[in-house]
């Protein structure tokens, strides 16, 4: 009796932690959309304003492999002059960053404005940039975003997530009184 009840007991310690595992990746979320862009719930930049939501394209560090000759045994050389024994040297590789890992921020709508209303509006406006030319649905499906990933990688921005540059560009997103 008293190994089921301790049984039932580390039962119970496992479940609460589980839940609690599933709980804090609910609150740490992050979507990755085609183009490798990281979206996520509380994902923002140090020093980023409260109430803002941003993207970020990761850049992988840049490695390289470096292969050197290390002296282990120095040659002998005899009285007169003549080498009495080869050096001998062992082989040693190392790994070195090149470039550090970076990340690249860039704000982004916040998720409750993409609305069908909205996303409509935002096909219409590449759909009259000539850079749409599917239906206007509503959704954020492939075609915008490829749309999408086309009008901001002209502008330097390689991500098909909409940057809110681009949405204050495209007449979707007001521009503040300070722009």
């Amino acid at each position: 009796m008293a190994q089921a009840t301790n049984i039932q007991r580390k039962a119970r310690t496992v479940a609460a932690l589980l839940g609690m595992a599933v709980l804090a990746a609910c609150l740490q979320s992050e979507t990755t959309s085609e183009s490798g862009v990281i979206q996520g719930n509380g994902l923002a930049p140090p020093g980023a304003p409260s109430g803002t939501c941003w993207g970020k394209i990761p850049t992988p560090a840049v490695i390289e492999t470096v292969t050197e000759q290390v002296l282990v045994t120095p040659a002998k050389i005899n009285a007169d002059g003549t080498v009495a024994s080869l050096p001998v040297y062992r082989e040693e590789s190392r790994q070195q960053i090149v470039t550090p890992r970076t990340d690249r921020w860039f704000e982004i709508p916040c998720p409750p404005a993409f609305t069908v209303e909205f996303v409509s509006t935002l096909q219409r406006a590449l759909l009259a940039r000539g850079l749409y030319a599917g239906q206007i649905t509503g959704n954020m499906d492939a075609a915008t975003r490829r749309a999408v990933l086309a009008v901001q990688s002209a502008d330097g921005l390689p991500s098909d997530v909409l940057s809110i540059e681009t949405a204050r560009e495209l007449g979707l997103v007001a521009v503040p009184r300070s722009q």
